[in-house]
């Protein structure tokens, strides 16, 4: 078990790589599980969640290596063992993820109901239902789903999502790609990885586009084949620099991210007047931090995409208690997700939990070191930021949790000025 300390009150400041995405190379690597080709992904983010779909891939079967640094080869020539241990799924939610591919590709797949971080319920039921429109028999029994397809093969369907369901979507997308005849995905999920798993398919052979914002179609073909493809940039990582640099007074550059993918962010930034520039031809975004205070209090309220991402208003939160004023949250798509809300009181943070959704917070309030827990990722960025922002030297443990969506995130804060350090409890 490891821990960071950080000594805050250094404002950050220089250039940052931002990686990969993390919410699209996970799918990608499914994606690959559809033909018997191999497959090349670049850009891909050095994180334990890409590490534990690779082990997990490599036990069903399957071909997964790195080479030259951030790229990654995969070749899905046959599933030797189309299982999903309780151990992964406990560990990665997205490895529910293999649900579509699996049945499309070699007609059967059992998978655990999966885990990942604790911010409330994440049913899966979105994707089974899709999947059973599309002719799949799923059985859920003694904690895991036991996934059959036709004979013949899935089939197309029209599927009318009741709700945005980033991952049920690419399931049900991905599982088109080989079925018979036409899919009609309605209410679908419109962020950028989505549309980058999209590009990916198509580079792949799949017939498939997004006819209207929220609908996407899908013509079956009777194969797949390899291709190259660059993982886009963490809209998210960018994000958490960008609040980095605000938070501490500094200036960050962060490069290898389109800024067009954080209109919802950066209309947050423009209301709490936040000073930046955004070159979606050069991709880069840079932020100015504002060494006197002079932010204005926001409210915030979460939604899918384009609405502002219910995984960036924990980091947000460190914006708001230093601006002037009250700023308000109010989380729509989980209902535990201000749980890290309680560790920045003990950092001196002035909250009121309205209620499990809703939440006031009062500024500007000079925050302070202390030992402080992380619950999941986002909440892990936030402690950072919190304790970047903070006086004196917060300890924080359950550093595991970062690893999974940040790529060395430590040495990067470093790079850009400030003390931290992973130390073994």
């Amino acid at each position: 078990m490891q821990k960071f300390v950080i000594t805050g009150g250094v404002p950050l400041s220089g250039e940052v790589r931002i990686a990969g995405a993390k919410n699209a190379v996970l799918k990608m690597m499914a994606a690959a599980v559809l033909t018997d080709q191999p497959c090349l992904l670049r850009n891909v983010p050095n994180i334990s969640d890409v590490a534990i779909l690779r082990e997990l891939l490599s036990d069903i079967g399957f071909e997964v290596r790195r080479i030259n640094g951030d790229a990654l080869e995969l070749h899905a020539v046959e599933a030797t063992w189309p299982f999903v241990p309780l151990e992964a799924g406990v560990k990665m939610r997205a490895s529910f993820i293999l649900l579509g591919p699996m049945l499309a590709r070699f007609g059967r797949v059992i998978l655990p109901n999966p885990g990942g971080d604790r911010i409330g319920r994440r049913p899966v039921d979105l994707h089974v239902s899709a999947l059973e429109q599309m002719g799949a028999t799923i059985v859920y029994r003694n904690g895991y789903y036991f996934a059959s397809a036709p004979e013949a093969g899935l089939h197309g369907a029209h599927i009318d999502f009741p709700t945005v369901t980033v991952m049920g979507t690419e399931n049900a997308m991905m599982a088109a790609t080989l079925a018979q005849g036409t899919t009609v995905l309605d209410n679908a999920a419109l962020e950028p990885e989505v549309d980058d798993l999209i590009q990916m398919l198509g580079g792949m052979g799949a017939r498939i586009e997004r006819t209207a914002d929220r609908r996407i179609e899908i013509d079956g073909v009777d194969a797949l084949h390899g291709t190259e493809h660059r993982v886009l940039g963490d809209r998210l990582e960018a994000e958490t620099f960008a609040i980095a640099a605000a938070v501490t007074g500094g200036s960050v550059k962060a490069t290898g991210v389109d800024p067009s993918h954080l209109g919802a962010f950066l209309s947050v930034c423009d209301q709490m007047g936040i000073a930046y520039e955004a070159d979606a031809a050069g991709s880069t975004l840079t932020v100015h931090g504002a060494a006197n205070g002079g932010l204005r209090a926001v409210d915030v309220r979460t939604d899918p995409y384009p609405g502002f991402a219910t995984d960036f208003q924990a980091p947000l939160s460190v914006l708001m208690t230093q601006a002037q004023g009250t700023s308000s949250i109010h989380e729509t798509i989980f209902e535990d997700r201000l749980d890290h809300l309680l560790e920045l009181v003990r950092m001196g943070a002035r909250v009121e939990l309205v209620d499990e959704r809703h939440a006031r917070i009062t500024g500007p309030t000079q925050l302070h070191g202390a030992e402080v827990g992380i619950a999941d990722l986002r909440a892990g960025a936030t402690l950072i930021l919190a304790a970047l922002t903070a006086g004196g030297t917060s300890v924080i443990s359950g550093i595991e949790h970062v690893d999974r969506g940040y790529e060395q995130i430590e040495a990067k804060l470093v790079a850009l000025g400030a003390r931290i350090n992973r130390i073994e409890a």
